[in-house]
């Protein structure tokens, strides 16, 4: 039985590596990651959002999440799931980001 609490905590340390090329913010602090489920078998589920719809890395940065979570132990399959509805704005940043882009 796979501890889903712990590798929920890898899953984010391999989200944490994954960074809009525009921000030098990585997309969890952005908080452009809304969800994460993992079932008892390591299958993962991420719904994502981008900073906008126009997003010049809407094509690759959901591939590259997909591919980080993947290499992350114990994990199955893994869908990523991009959506627009809530949309993305400042506010949904981590207080270490808006200092990192001098929010405050």
């Amino acid at each position: 039985m796979i501890d889903k609490g712990k590798l929920e905590q890898e899953i984010i340390a391999a989200l944490k590596t994954v960074f809009d090329p525009e921000i030098p913010v990585d997309i969890w602090e952005l908080g452009l990651i809304y969800k994460i489920k993992v079932d008892d078998d390591g299958n993962v589920y991420i719904k994502m959002t981008l900073t906008s719809p126009a997003c010049p890395v809407a094509g690759s940065l959901p591939p590259e999440v997909k591919e980080k979570v993947q290499r992350v132990k114990n994990v199955n399959q893994v869908v990523v799931d991009l959506v627009w509805d809530p949309p993305w704005d400042k506010d949904m940043m981590s207080e270490e980001a808006k200092l990192e882009l001098g929010f405050f």
